[in-house]
């Protein structure tokens, strides 16, 4: 661009440039606050994702365009091919990938530019600056790498079991000590290979060790701990290169990704650190105190349709069973079918529901259920008691009433949806296991509780006839 214009001018246009792609993430992200609104809002964040990469190879000290332009043409290529071939049922491994990606590439710069201050005249002030934002990038963007690809693994269902060892967060800790003081070193002594590649070594085995003790349970809240992460690690990284859109993008995602963190760790009614150092999730801890009494009951498909037919209100619940059955069209065209008979029905979302934030969300939009039908935890709850049916779709502990009865269940005091005051509730299932809580969920037992068993999507298809011939 200094070919052709000033380098006041240009400059100037580089300024303005980056100031664009700023408001554009900041306004997508707002946009991405309402359903009605996220696409748009996906759109104008991607726009300023162009508006940023483009003007970066205007920057007077970007030489290697045809390596440049490579990595965004393959990436790019990927992108488009992998969203296209992953069902939305596959969204929470694929953003787990893409988190870990996030995140080691701000490891990858943060590496790079290490070496190239260390291998720099002078140790100047601001050298030392760049050294340390480059070791908190570098640490956290590793964190994230690794442990984003264990919750792929996990999430993928490569990594079924939970590892858990005596003394594992002491080795934690330590080997947290031992980061500090390699990254220390980084920061303020001469270059050394073997303290370089063991802090980096380090790093990756802490974002093991952090997630292979979390269960599926947890893994809204762990893929947005690693997304905040990998933001803080980005922004910490615009710093080092001097790069606003870096700075800004990065700033967003991670006080977004924080926010997102708080808000699921507080609708699971559990600190951070419990996700993090308990065994809640893993399916392995026993059940409350209250002795659970009675049996659960089952009833046909056929019945199950005919309550519904003639019912007023129908609330529907939906879970990870559904997610895992990939129910989602076939419980949409049973609703259509019971707004045709003059039923009035809505979805219930609990906030921590299948496994990433808004997982049924989305799901349910891929089905086409209108947004006026989704209700959030906070708006619904006061409807279930003037409910004649409340249909359970794969959900289990995010309905288990023992978290409002049991103060010494695993998940007493977590926020949960009243589906147990509805009339009637059917709970579609696949058998009588428990939760990954482990505990036993006390509305199976209930008295106006009816299992139906089997795969949610064959048992919809079921109610689906059934509702047809009345």
């Amino acid at each position: 661009m200094g070919d052709f214009l000033s380098p006041g001018v240009a400059h100037w246009l580089i300024q303005a440039s980056y100031f664009i792609a700023a408001i554009l993430f900041i306004s997508g992200l707002k946009k991405m606050s309402h359903p009605r609104t996220a696409r748009g809002g996906v759109i104008w964040a991607g726009i300023g994702m162009v508006v940023a990469t483009v003007i970066t190879f205007a920057e007077p000290q970007m030489h290697n365009y045809l390596l440049m332009t490579t990595a965004i043409f393959v990436g790019g290529i990927l992108a488009w091919w992998s969203g296209k071939r992953v069902a939305m049922t596959d969204m929470p491994q694929m953003i787990a990938l893409y988190n870990g990606m996030g995140g080691g590439a701000a490891a990858a710069i943060a590496a790079v530019e290490l070496l190239r201050v260390f291998t720099g005249a002078g140790l100047t002030h601001e050298a030392f600056a760049a050294r340390e934002l480059a070791v908190l990038g570098a640490l956290i963007g590793t964190v994230a790498f690794s442990g984003s690809l264990i919750a792929f693994a996990k999430l993928q269902g490569w990594m079924r079991k939970v590892y858990r060892f005596p003394g594992q967060q002491a080795l934690n800790g330590l080997i947290f000590l031992a980061l500090l003081v390699l990254g220390f070193l980084l920061a303020r002594s001469e270059f050394s290979a073997g303290t370089f590649y063991a802090f980096f070594a380090l790093a990756l085995l802490v974002g093991v060790l952090m997630t292979i003790p979390i269960g599926g349970a947890d893994m809204p809240v762990v893929i947005s701990l690693y997304n905040a992460l990998t933001g803080l690690a980005v922004g910490f990284e615009g710093f080092v290169l001097q790069n606003p859109a870096m700075m800004i993008a990065g700033i967003v995602v991670g006080s977004a990704g924080t926010l997102l963190t708080q808000l699921m760790a507080h609708a699971m009614n559990r600190p951070l650190s419990n996700v993090l150092f308990s065994g809640f999730g893993t399916g392995d801890d026993g059940g409350g105190g209250v002795e659970v009494s009675g049996s659960m009951k089952a009833i046909d498909a056929a019945d199950a349709a005919i309550t519904m037919a003639y019912a007023e209100k129908v609330v529907i619940v939906p879970g990870y069973g559904m997610a895992v059955a990939q129910a989602q069209h076939k419980i949409w065209e049973l609703t259509q079918l019971l707004i045709e008979k003059g039923v009035k029905v809505t979805f219930a979302i609990h906030p921590v529901a299948g496994r990433m934030p808004g997982h049924m969300n989305v799901l349910l939009a891929e089905a086409g259920v209108p947004y006026d039908l989704i209700y959030d935890l906070e708006d619904i709850n006061s409807q279930f008691p003037t409910t004649d049916v409340a249909l359970v779709i794969g959900a289990n502990d995010v309905v288990n009433p023992a978290a409002r009865k049991d103060t010494s269940s695993p998940i007493y005091g977590m926020p949960i949806l009243d589906a147990d005051k509805a009339s009637n509730v059917f709970v579609i299932k696949r058998g009588q296991g428990t939760g990954f809580s482990g505990i036993e969920n006390l509305l199976f037992f209930e008295e106006n509780t009816r299992m139906c068993y089997g795969d949610a999507q064959d048992v919809a298809q079921k109610l689906i006839a059934g509702v047809k011939t009345i």
